[in-house]
């Protein structure tokens, strides 16, 4: 054999072991650095996760504070109702994972078994509801109706039940005294997601994953306060997730409780006069549509002309709040947000926006009086006003000669509001305004709080619109292109004002103004807005922040918090042009289109001055809305319903037995102190014992309601559900007072 010379292959080799060492080096170097990376550098942080693991939480619920009405008597609270629970862990240790007992539990319970099974899983992206999305260490609720024979059969059986408990729980309720719905004002509650508890997780008051949060009214603008805080038990787990030890529990703390300006005997009549004018409405026929009122939303504010409190605030259609507890149906939640819903959910009192019509006339007058036009000077109130080929009516055409700026508010003559808001247009340059315009008209609105929000404490208000110039070259910005397309200067009408539009679309035109000064076109205003300006009015021109909520009480009741009434600004009037504002709406509950639901059917006008202004306002494409917006020296009650017909006559008759409740008006005019439920403004707050529970007022029951629930075969209302009685809305003198008033006078109409 020849022999190959060692140097004819070593360097190739030595080459290769160099190459596969630094190799290896290379990756030892990585893992080694990666080790000292995990171990070293980041080993605190990865310790205390992973005893984290070890270490699992249980919740114990804080039970939620109650709210109470004025007088202390609970209109959302809780009651303590039997909850049946499956603790997952338990059941996972089964061989069957549970399966037996959960079908026996079924059964017990009057439940299908597959409904049981799917209320203890868990929830994640491919699981549908129901499904649980706490703690797998949480008990989890199966069933809050849960019958104390069904518990005692549970508990007496605990072998046959393991893992399963049943136990009394607070849960939250809505009892509705004396049928007091009040339910947008409260709002509602529903499990807490998973977005709000990351964004909650740094903050003072975060959520755990058992908490119910408020959606909606008081229930969410003071969810903080009545939420308590939930406490927790830490128990020390294996890698399998069972139990060897107890770490520590820290206590659940109650929530506190919410008093509120609400008097839920005012708020029961507030809602059934409501109801009872919608319903009137709709009977009504409509001469220029040919059909009946439809009527299909409303809303009335009773606020405190001194301080803003909200004494009783409804929302038609409205809807059950108990829907919400221990979750809705998809079958309910339907109900209240479908399409054909006409979305109960929302407040109208603060949400729903609407034309005004003649109730925006006091601000009118303000403009003009600052514009430099005198308050007792002569203006033709003429039957039209015509501009440029355009002829703007009066009120059926009626005509009242020169007047005073009072007495057009008496009479809600149109055409003089028509003539001064056109001369000023003309003296701010008209279609070519000059660079510093007064705009008079349109500042007014923006001072008597139009345009933005009221400040009231419940969430989601909205702000209504005054269709100034900024307003109209902001608006005309968004649609130019869409009114270009479809507009042609020879095509139908919509298709001309489309065309109109496109072109100048963003100039202030002089019917424009017009139609502004009586609270038409794109004037837009809310229900609260409008009882906030009339307050101010009555109560000397401070315009309140309106609040709901009068003082927060903790648990304990060693702690009281009042919310104090808070003002954002004044009326820009003069002491002097607020007196003769005031004088002119006196005179339109007794001479003017409000008499005939005041002074000339017995009202005591010399006792309790009533102040009033109506409006009827135009809508495209609906039939009008009824506004009726009133004051006394104590409170401003404000009704509105879209598509309701004419202001004195859809709202009027409901404003006034408002009133009749109020300070106990007879069908005479004699004032009964008996009937009276608030002749006056409640002052203080509820007297809180000394173990931190809220003294009610004694429960009255009403007769009347006894008498109708028993002839329906109906139960009883409990001892809760009758606490604020009020007068029976549904008895023969409110009918009959109503018909005479339509009986008493001649209809004057806005």
């Amino acid at each position: 054999m020849t022999n190959i010379p060692e140097t004819g292959r070593t360097p190739r080799v030595q080459i290769r072991l160099v190459v596969i060492q630094i190799l290896v080096l290379s990756l030892l170097g990585t893992l080694g650095g990666r080790l000292w990376y995990l171990q070293i550098r980041e080993g605190a942080e990865y310790a205390k996760e992973a005893s984290g693991n070890h270490v699992q939480q249980v919740v114990q619920p804080a039970v939620r504070g109650s709210i109470l009405d004025a007088r202390g008597v609970p209109i959302a609270d809780n009651e303590t109702r039997l909850v049946v629970s499956a603790s997952r862990t338990d059941l996972m240790k089964m061989p069957d994972d549970g399966r037996a007992v959960l079908t026996k539990l079924a059964g017990v319970l009057g439940m299908e078994p597959k409904e049981v099974r799917q209320k203890v899983r868990l929830c994640d992206a491919k699981t549908p509801q129901p499904c649980w999305n706490g703690s797998p260490y949480q008990p989890i609720p199966i069933t809050d109706e849960a019958t104390p024979k069904q518990a005692l059969q549970i508990r007496e059986r605990a072998e046959d039940f393991p893992g399963i408990t049943a136990e009394p729980e607070a849960v939250r309720r809505y009892p509705g005294p004396g049928k007091a719905n009040t339910a947008q004002v409260l709002g509602y509650l529903s499990p807490v997601t998973d977005e709000e508890i990351q964004q909650a997780k740094d903050t003072d008051s975060p959520y755990l994953r058992s908490d119910q949060v408020g959606r909606s009214g008081l229930e969410r603008a003071y969810d903080k306060e009545l939420r308590g805080k939930a406490g927790v038990t830490r128990y020390e787990v294996d890698n399998l997730g069972r139990v060897i030890g107890k770490a520590e529990a820290d206590a659940a703390q109650p929530g506190s409780n919410l008093v509120t300006s609400i008097d839920s005997r005012v708020q029961r009549v507030a809602e059934y006069e409501l109801n009872e004018a919608m319903k009137q409405a709709r009977k009504e026929w409509d001469r220029n549509t040919q059909e009946n009122y439809k009527a299909d939303s409303g809303a009335v504010v009773v606020m405190e002309a001194k301080t803003g409190r909200i004494v009783a605030m409804a929302s038609n259609p409205t809807y059950d709040p108990n829907a919400w507890v221990g979750g809705i149906s998809l079958k309910d939640y339907r109900k209240l947000t479908g399409k054909g819903s006409n979305y109960p959910l929302l407040n109208r009192a603060i949400q729903g926006q609407s034309a005004p019509g003649s109730t925006f006339k006091v601000i009118s007058t303000a403009a003009a009086v600052e514009a430099g036009y005198p308050f007792d000077g002569r203006y033709p109130c003429t039957s039209s006003y015509s501009v440029g080929g355009q002829v703007f009516k009066n009120f059926e055409s009626e005509n009242f000669g020169p007047i005073s700026l009072g007495r057009a508010l008496e009479v809600s003559c149109d055409t003089v509001f028509y003539g001064l808001a056109h001369r000023e247009w003309q003296r701010d340059g008209g279609i070519k305004p000059k660079k510093k315009a007064n705009d008079y008209f349109f500042k007014a609105a923006h001072q008597f709080g139009l345009g933005k929000e009221t400040g009231i404490d419940l969430p989601n208000e909205v702000t209504g619109r005054v269709p100034d110039r900024q307003w109209k070259q902001d608006y005309w910005k968004a649609n130019k292109d869409a009114w270009c397309k479809q507009g042609k200067k020879d095509g139908s009408y919509v298709e001309k004002i489309a065309y109109e539009n496109c072109l100048e679309g963003n100039q202030m035109r002089a019917g424009d103004e017009i139609n502004y000064s009586i609270g038409q076109g794109d004037t837009l205003v809310t229900p609260i807005q409008m009882a906030t300006i009339y307050a101010a009015i009555a109560n000397g021109g401070t315009l309140h922040d309106p609040t709901v909520g009068k003082a927060i009480v903790s648990a304990d009741g060693r702690t009281v918090q009042e919310i104090k009434p808070k003002a954002h600004g004044r009326l820009p009037i003069s002491g002097t042009t607020l007196a003769e504002m005031d004088e002119a709406l006196a005179g339109v509950a007794t001479r003017g289109t409000a008499a005939w639901r005041f002074a000339q059917v017995g009202w005591p006008q010399d006792k309790i001055p009533m102040h009033a202004k109506t409006g009827t306002a135009e809508v495209y494409g609906k039939q009008t809305t009824s506004w009726f917006t009133t004051y006394t020296k104590d409170y401003a009650v404000v009704m509105t319903i879209s598509q309701g017909g004419t202001g004195s006559g859809a709202s009027g008759p409901a404003v006034r037995n408002i009133y009749d409740a109020l300070y106990g008006v007879s069908d005479d005019g004699a004032i009964d102190k008996k009937n009276a439920l608030l002749p006056s403004p409640q002052k203080g707050l509820p007297k809180v014992r000394t173990d931190g529970t809220i003294k009610s007022p004694k429960v009255a029951k009403d007769p009347a309601e006894d008498q109708r629930a028993s002839q329906e075969g109906a139960p009883e209302p409990d001892a809760t559900q009758a606490a604020a009685t009020v007068p029976t809305p549904t008895t023969g003198n409110r009918d009959t007072r109503r018909r005479s008033r339509r009986r008493g006078s001649r209809r004057m109409l806005t």
